[in-house]
């Protein structure tokens, strides 16, 4: 890493050095990887900190299989290679791999989690074994650390650029976040904190695969952290507002040159505005059918492992 991470009150001079970084890699995955529900349910554990969590609602496992089945299919259909790996009964919602599992050229990234029930879900030997010995991945276990670090959905990551955005709160700490940028590779990081409420920054905000970024003022402690967010992209960074935001418009990744996932939920609540917005940047929105999954916090951003 060629800088060290900058916090909030450094957002603008982060703003300024990361606007002389032109994009020189990938900034899309080379596939994807999904882990597949076994009998879905909502984890109360996972509700102490993620107010998106609709604990209200029952689950309907088969339906979320079906959901599921649905997205691995149409990222298939366009293209996308998708490696899907089972299920596992003792953790009812190990279907977001991004947070626990990531990977960088060449590296493996294992997250620090903060609940047992996803730190389970981080000591599985098959996908770890998977990218180590089929891909020749090395391996970077970031869980045996005094840390706290969910991965990509604490930080967001324009891959083309090589640059960060890490949102601080219960689901990472100032340690982890320094972790992160050293195990991703990382030119340039902003700490930044989250909005009371915000669990993680994958929510508010999204790289869109170096064509820009798609943000929420309201899901920064700090507006003016988005603003200078948003001084990096000139013409190219969207404005989502909170209604938008809280349909998980925000949870959205480019997967393709000129393709922007999200849930149907989140598709059905973009204003004009903003749809007109996102085709301005040549990308083309595609949706799935994702309830039950949002039932429990997170959507089709959080559900896609990238490989990179």
């Amino acid at each position: 890493m060629t800088g060290s991470p900058q916090s909030t009150p450094n957002a603008a001079e982060f703003a300024t050095r990361a606007r002389a970084i032109a994009p020189s890699q990938p900034g899309v995955p080379r596939g994807v990887f999904l882990i597949a529900p076994a009998d879905f349910h909502l984890a109360e554990e996972s509700a102490r900190d993620n107010l998106y969590m609709r604990m209200g609602q029952g689950a309907d496992a088969q339906r979320a299989l079906e959901q599921h089945h649905a997205l691995a299919a149409a990222l298939a259909g366009n293209g996308i290679p998708v490696v899907s790996f089972p299920g596992a009964r003792d953790t009812p919602d190990a279907v977001f791999p991004n947070n626990v599992f990531a990977t960088a050229p060449g590296r493996l990234i294992v997250g620090a989690m903060r609940h047992g029930v996803r730190q389970r879900e981080a000591r599985r030997v098959d996908i770890r074994a998977w990218f180590r010995q089929v891909l020749g991945y090395r391996e970077l276990d970031l869980s045996a650390r005094a840390v706290v670090a969910e991965l990509t959905g604490s930080l967001v990551i324009d891959r083309a650029r090589g640059i960060g955005f890490c949102g601080l709160s219960e689901r990472c700490d100032a340690a982890g976040a320094a972790a992160m940028a050293q195990a991703f590779g990382l030119k340039e990081m902003l700490v930044f904190e989250l909005a009371p409420g915000e669990y993680h920054s994958n929510v508010i905000m999204s790289a869109l695969g170096g064509h820009g970024v798609l943000l929420c003022r309201e899901g920064f402690a700090d507006p003016g952290v988005a603003d200078a967010i948003a001084s990096i992209y000139p013409d190219a960074a969207i404005f989502i507002d909170a209604n938008e935001k809280a349909e998980f418009a925000g949870n959205c990744i480019a997967l393709s040159a000129d393709g922007l996932w999200m849930s149907a939920a989140a598709a059905a609540a973009l204003r004009p505005a903003t749809r007109a917005e996102i085709t301005a940047l040549g990308l083309h929105i595609h949706a799935v059918d994702l309830s039950e999954f949002e039932k429990a916090g997170g959507s089709l951003r959080c559900m896609i492992g990238e490989i990179y």
